[in-house]
């Protein structure tokens, strides 16, 4: 039986696996007092956690570290989620392993932990919530993914489709075609009908919890070319605006600020960076671009952004 650390001053750095996590420990004074793997469970989990009482841990953000980092601070350790985008540029090394990540990531929260640049996940109330538009989003991009190949196949064979929505594509595809190509295409056709379904109910279960979960959503829908999804989906990530110093910052946060590049006298205007939730940006860009676009109502946030385009 593993002996129990009283040691408060413990530091584990996790390296999160599909199936297991490596680990490493270090005491006080950065000496390595236990490595080793765990089962991807809740279970190996606590009983880590029961050996290290109160102990830092520090892991990279990715597919499992929102449900991790919860479950280990809720039995009562101190849990730093690191930016592996930047992380990664510290610690690049020729030998890479599982278990050195580990040993690094417990040695960088040991010694500064602004060089982890913490992220912050949201809670798991949110994840859910934001677990309806990804899965809408899923949805619509397989929908389109099967219109494009059924009209492929009909060109191919000297048809045409007229230019429907998608939610309505799958009611006139049928039209005006030999029963062969009919049975041909039906099974696709159906597919899309089912599709076009969930996807439908999906958007009514986001309408609902937009409207009484978060009605600050509301507030944000007054802005030209913003709807329930734009606005529940940004809500649903910033969650707690106070964790920005300064409004700008959320610029940055989605991506959205220009890279930089400067050194002496050469400071070039770069690209935006991307960083952060790809899905958030494509919604505000999508939000912009019909505020900029011919249907855009006249505003003042129209005359600004154009006045940028402009270069001004």
């Amino acid at each position: 039986m593993k002996q129990q650390h009283q040691d408060s001053e413990v530091t584990i750095g996790l390296d999160l696996g599909e199936r297991r996590h490596r680990f490493c420990a270090l005491d006080g004074r950065g000496e390595v007092v236990e490595e080793g793997s765990l089962l991807n469970d809740r279970a190996s989990l606590a009983r880590l956690t029961a050996r290290y009482p109160g102990a830092l841990a520090v892991m990279e953000a990715g597919t499992h570290s929102p449900w991790v980092s919860r479950y280990l601070e809720g039995l009562g350790w101190e849990v730093i989620v690191s930016n592996p985008r930047k992380v990664r540029a510290i610690y690049q090394h020729e030998r890479k392993s599982d278990q050195r990540d580990a040993l690094m990531l417990a040695r960088i929260g040991r010694m500064d932990r602004a060089l982890l640049y913490p992220v912050r996940h949201g809670s798991e109330q949110a994840q859910q919530d934001l677990l309806r538009i990804k899965l809408r989003d899923s949805l619509v991009r397989a929908r389109v993914a099967l219109i494009n190949s059924v009209r492929f196949s009909l060109k191919s064979l000297g048809y045409a489709v007229c230019n429907p929505s998608s939610e309505r594509f799958h009611k006139v595809a049928m039209e005006r075609l030999p029963e062969r190509v009919q049975q041909m295409i039906a099974p696709s056709v159906q597919a899309l009908a089912e599709l076009s379904t969930r996807i439908a109910v999906l958007e009514r279960e986001i309408n609902v919890v937009a409207r009484t979960k978060y009605p600050q959503t509301l507030w944000l829908q007054q802005v030209p070319g913003v709807g329930v999804l734009t606005a529940l989906y940004f809500v649903l990530k910033i969650e707690d605006p106070q964790r920005f110093e300064n409004v700008r910052d959320v610029g940055a946060y989605a991506g959205l600020c220009p890279r930089r590049d400067q050194s002496g006298q050469s400071d070039p205007q770069l690209r935006i960076s991307k960083r952060g939730d790809p899905y958030l940006r494509r919604l505000l860009v999508s939000a912009a671009q019909y505020i900029l676009g011919p249907f855009g109502p006249q505003s003042a946030l129209r005359g600004y952004g154009l006045m940028l385009a402009a270069g001004w």
